[in-house]
C-alpha cells in the first residue's frame, strides 16, 4: 500500500539549495487534511504531470478543498473520488543567492583589428533571487528536469556565457581594448541575459566581469605583436625571424643518414634564399666593385699546346705553327705533338 504523507515541510533546505524535493523521487501520496509547513525563505509549489498546480507562501497550511481548489477539484479526476491525490512538491529557497560563479568551458573564439582572430577565455561572478516561484518551477523543472542546484547553476551559467558570447561578438573590436572596458561589459552581459533570467522567473540582480583572458596561442600571438611594435619595421622583423629559423634548420641534427643530409640542405636551401632577401633589404645602395683583372699566371700553363699558345698569343694555330718552322719560335715536336714552352712564347714577343 502506498505510503501517505501526512506532513510535507523541508526542513534541512540548506541557504544554497535552491530547490528541494519532496519526495526525493517519485510522486508523494497525500490526503486532504495533511499539514504543509513552509518556513520563512520557502514557497511550496504543488506539480503534477508536467504542471504547477498550487502554491502556498510561509506558515502552516493544512490541505482542504478551501485552501487547495485545483487540487481538490482533479481528486475524481485522479484518485476515482478518494480524498489521496499524488504529486511532488518543490520548496524553493527565496533568498538572495550570492557569489556565484561564471565562467567560460571553451574559449570563445573572435575577429580582432589587431590580430585577425583571437580567442579568450572569461569568468565572474553573479547574484540571483527567484522572484516568480512558479514560473521557475515550470521552466525549471517542467521544461528543463532540473531541480537539483548543480543543475541549475549549470543552466544558468550557459545563459551568462551565450550572453557574453553576443556581447563580445557585436562590440569588440580588438583584444586590446578589453581591459579598459570591463565595467561596460559587465553591464552589457547583464542587460543582454536579464530577460532569459526573468522568463525563468528569476531576477538577475548582479553580474561582474572579473577577468577576459586570452589563450595560450593568443597570448603568443600578442607577444609577437608587441615585439614586431618594439622593433618598429615588420617587414625586418620578419626577416630577421626568418633568418633565425634558417639558422636553427642548419645546426639542429634532423637525424641521421639520409634523413640529416635532408635537414641540412632544407636549412641551406632556406639560408641562401634569405640571405640574399636580408642582404639587399639591409645594405645601402653603392657602386659595384671593379671585378679583379685575371692572373695570366694562373690560367696559363708553363708548357703548352698549339692551340693554348695560338690563345695565349691571340693569333690562329697556322700562324704559331708557322714560326716555329720559320725558326722564329723555339718549340720540341714529341710525336705528331708539338710543345712549347712559356719562356719560349715570352722570348719571341719581346723579339
Amino acid at each position: 500500500m502506498a505510503r501517505v504523507i501526512d506532513v510535507i515541510e523541508a526542513p534541512n533546505q540548506g541557504p544554497n539549495d535552491m530547490v528541494v524535493r519532496v519526495p526525493e523521487v517519485g510522486s508523494g501520496d497525500f490526503r486532504l487534511g495533511s499539514q504543509v509547513i513552509v518556513r520563512e525563505s520557502q514557497t511550496a509549489v504543488f506539480y503534477r504531470d508536467g504542471k504547477s498546480l498550487d502554491v502556498f507562501g510561509p506558515g502552516r497550511h493544512t490541505i482542504t478543498t478551501a485552501n487547495l481548489p485545483i487540487i481538490s477539484s482533479m481528486m475524481n479526476f485522479f484518485t476515482g473520488g478518494n480524498n489521496i491525490f499524488t504529486a511532488e512538491v518543490y520548496f524553493v529557497n527565496m533568498r538572495e543567492f550570492t557569489d556565484l560563479k561564471w565562467g567560460t568551458p571553451q574559449p570563445i573564439s573572435l575577429r580582432d583589428s589587431e590580430l585577425g582572430f583571437a580567442r579568450v577565455r572569461g569568468f565572474g561572478q553573479y547574484t540571483i533571487q527567484i522572484a516568480e516561484p512558479k514560473r521557475f518551477v515550470d521552466q525549471i523543472v517542467g521544461a528543463q528536469g532540473l531541480y537539483r542546484t548543480g543543475q541549475i547553476e549549470d543552466y544558468l551559467r550557459n545563459t551568462i556565457v551565450s550572453s557574453l558570447t553576443d556581447v563580445l561578438g557585436e562590440n569588440m573590436k580588438s583584444i586590446f581594448d578589453l581591459p579598459a572596458l570591463t565595467d561596460e561589459l559587465s553591464a552589457a552581459i547583464r542587460a543582454k541575459a536579464a530577460p532569459a533570467f526573468e522568463a525563468m522567473g528569476i531576477k538577475l540582480k548582479q553580474l561582474m566581469v572579473v577577468s577576459l583572458t586570452p589563450t595560450e596561442e593568443t597570448a603568443k600571438a600578442i607577444d609577437e605583436r608587441a615585439a614586431m611594435g618594439a622593433i618598429g619595421n615588420m617587414d625586418a622583423y620578419l626577416k630577421f625571424k626568418a633568418a633565425r629559423a634558417m639558422g636553427d634548420a642548419a645546426a639542429s641534427p634532423a637525424g641521421g643518414g639520409a634523413s640529416e643530409g635532408v635537414g641540412l640542405g632544407a636549412g641551406l636551401g632556406l639560408g641562401a634564399g634569405m640571405a640574399g632577401m636580408i642582404m639587399q633589404s639591409m645594405q645601402t645602395p653603392s657602386q659595384p666593385a671593379a671585378a679583379p683583372a685575371p692572373s695570366s699566371s694562373a690560367a696559363t700553363p708553363s708548357v703548352m699546346t698549339l692551340e693554348e699558345a695560338a690563345a695565349y698569343l691571340k693569333v690562329s694555330v697556322a700562324d704559331v705553327e708557322a714560326a716555329i718552322n720559320a725558326g722564329e719560335l723555339k718549340a720540341r715536336k714529341i710525336g705528331n705533338q708539338y710543345r712549347i714552352s712559356k719562356e719560349a712564347i715570352d722570348a719571341f714577343l719581346a723579339g
